[in-house]
């Protein structure tokens, strides 16, 4: 018998605490907690779900400080709309957005709709490739950069200025493919790996940010492949609080856009990784981007660290609870993050 989720929130968090095995310990209320870590987060939301799942990770961890979030490939623009209303919905729109390069996109925009409701701005969105720079140029150091898409902004701003793009303090991706291909969740078993999505899309900027000397962490296919069963969307779906809501509302439109249930969070490993990295524990390799978007491992001295394997369940262990018990709001009197529709 499957359960359903339709309890209050409290209920909801105890019985998938349960179901896996979670023990929330209360800890000591007068431990220092430290200075959340600076992030900037690089992304093609909007075609696939988890771009949404991995800011929603981002946006429920205390651990963090979201500097900006800045769009990447395809309609740049339509993916900043996509964003800004997102952020707003949850209260966060002192959260500066900016709109990347645009380029060609064969990938169907399947939160389209969702995006275009939210008010047209009156301003440009600032440019993605000045805002990373400008950020850390007054940030040596200290700014993390989580990618989740086809690396255009980062190949730009590495053409512009390298100097300034290695004083991130690390990159964070999903990209590439070392030992497993995608539609391969089993463990235990050599695979052929694929030419994945965010490497094969702009090679040429792949290359470079692999070049590039920036401490690179990478989550490929081999540790990303999680699936959002069934059991967890519902746990989330069922809660009336403004982020649920927001990706319920966007998982609607992707999957009536490519009729298939249980989205894949490959993304969402990137950012749990950027904020607790035993998530997924990482080694170094060298890494060679080929002409056709291959990433292979070949001798020489290691320019990423990279996550060969992950654990879903820890994952989800870590990533429910935070997305169950996430209590962002808009202010009161905030502004409308719709705009008003036409007859």
């Amino acid at each position: 018998m499957k359960r359903r989720f339709v309890a209050p929130f409290l209920t909801v968090l105890s019985l998938f605490a349960s179901a896996r095995g979670i023990a929330f310990a209360q800890g000591p209320a007068t431990l220092p907690r430290p200075a959340p870590q600076k992030i900037i987060f690089d992304t093609d939301i909007g075609d696939d779900i988890d771009d949404a799942f991995a800011l929603g990770l981002l946006l429920a961890s205390p651990e963090v400080r979201i500097l900006g979030v800045t769009t990447d490939y395809g309609d740049t623009y339509l993916r900043a709309r996509l964003t800004s209303r997102l952020l707003c919905e949850v209260g966060k729109s002192d959260i500066t957005v900016s709109a990347g390069l645009p380029t060609p996109s064969k990938t169907p925009f399947s939160q389209a709709e969702w995006a275009r409701q939210s008010p047209e701005s009156p301003h440009p969105f600032p440019s993605a490739i000045d805002f990373i720079a400008q950020l850390v140029r007054a940030n040596p150091g200290e700014i993390t950069l989580v990618s989740v898409s086809p690396f255009t902004n980062l190949g730009a701003l590495i053409d512009r200025d390298p100097v300034t793009f290695r004083k991130l303090k690390r990159v964070v991706i999903m990209g590439g493919s070392i030992r497993r291909g995608y539609d391969d969740t089993s463990k235990g078993v050599s695979h052929t790996p694929d030419a994945e999505y965010n490497i094969a899309m702009d090679i040429p900027a792949s290359k470079k940010l692999f070049a590039s000397g920036v401490p690179l962490y990478v989550m490929p296919l081999d540790s990303t492949q999680l699936q959002l069963d069934q059991q967890e969307r519902q746990a989330v779906f069922a809660q009336r609080k403004p982020l649920a809501a927001a990706l319920s509302q966007l998982y609607q439109q992707w999957t009536a856009t490519t009729h298939i249930p249980t989205p894949v969070l490959y993304d969402a490993m990137a950012a749990g990784f950027a904020i607790e990295p035993k998530l997924c524990p990482v080694r170094p390799m060298h890494i060679v981007v080929d002409d056709k978007g291959f990433t292979r491992e070949t001798p020489g001295p290691p320019n990423a660290q990279v996550c060969l394997e992950s654990d879903s369940r820890k994952f989800f262990d870590f990533y429910m609870p935070r997305l169950l018990s996430e209590n962002l709001r808009p202010p009161a009197g905030a502004k409308a993050c719709t705009a008003p529709q036409r007859p």
